[in-house]
């Protein structure tokens, strides 16, 4: 592959992830997430003894975009970009960074960048876990 094409890849490449990533901003920006209500309870009775503020951004989690197979063009590109690492099962991870911990919100975040993903052609999975 020359230079020129190589620029052009880099450039589609970056078009998509810029694409990709705008769609999961303005997910995360649109969900809205159950608030979280945590109390403090008696070990003994389980009456309640205290009620903290609600988390209005919901629960602590992760979440995470896997993109398979993790030696395609666009998977060396995140890497070489450092935007992912290998994956464990396979693949390699762009872990969402955004929305603090906001499960919900990066739920939401993962499953548009996907999508955007697989619009193009690529293999990409959405994931996450409570914390």
């Amino acid at each position: 592959m020359n230079e020129w094409h190589k620029a052009q890849a880099e450039k589609r490449h970056a078009d998509l992830f810029a694409t990709a990533h705008a769609a999961g901003m303005a997910a995360g920006e649109a969900a809205a997430p159950t608030p979280m209500h945590v109390v403090r309870r008696d070990v003994v009775t389980g009456q309640i003894t205290k009620r903290y503020a609600p988390v209005m951004d919901g629960v602590c989690g992760f979440a995470w975009i896997n993109v398979r197979p993790g030696n395609s063009p666009f998977a060396n590109w995140l890497k070489k970009n450092t935007h992912a690492s290998p994956a464990y099962q396979g693949g390699v991870e762009y872990w969402v960074r955004e929305f603090n911990q906001s499960m919900e919100r990066k739920e939401a975040f993962a499953r548009a960048f996907a999508r955007v993903l697989q619009e193009a052609g690529i293999t990409a999975y959405a994931g996450s876990r409570m914390d």
